[in-house]
């Protein structure tokens, strides 16, 4: 279950920050309605980390519809990998 919380009550930040736990943000609410939502820093770093790896490999599809796709050969060749 969500925790909503009043904006008013971070009055009392250290109660606040107690609620919050990975998976479970506290969600602030100004005039009834949602406004805010305060996180563990874990979490908003794998979000963030999350986000960029889909940018890239959105960037890479994107590239290899334009440009065409590579063997699983030409990628070792370019990594420099043997299958040997």
């Amino acid at each position: 279950m969500p925790n909503i919380m009043p904006v008013s009550d971070l009055r009392n930040y250290s109660s606040v920050l107690r609620e919050i736990d990975i998976g479970q943000p506290v969600f602030l609410t100004r005039n009834g309605r949602g406004r805010y939502a305060i996180i563990d820093m874990r979490e908003y770093e794998n979000t963030n980390a999350t986000i960029k790896l889909l940018s890239e490999l959105a960037k890479g599809e994107k590239s290899a519809r334009e440009k065409g796709w590579l063997s699983a050969d030409e990628v070792e060749s370019a990594l420099g990998i043997s299958n040997e």
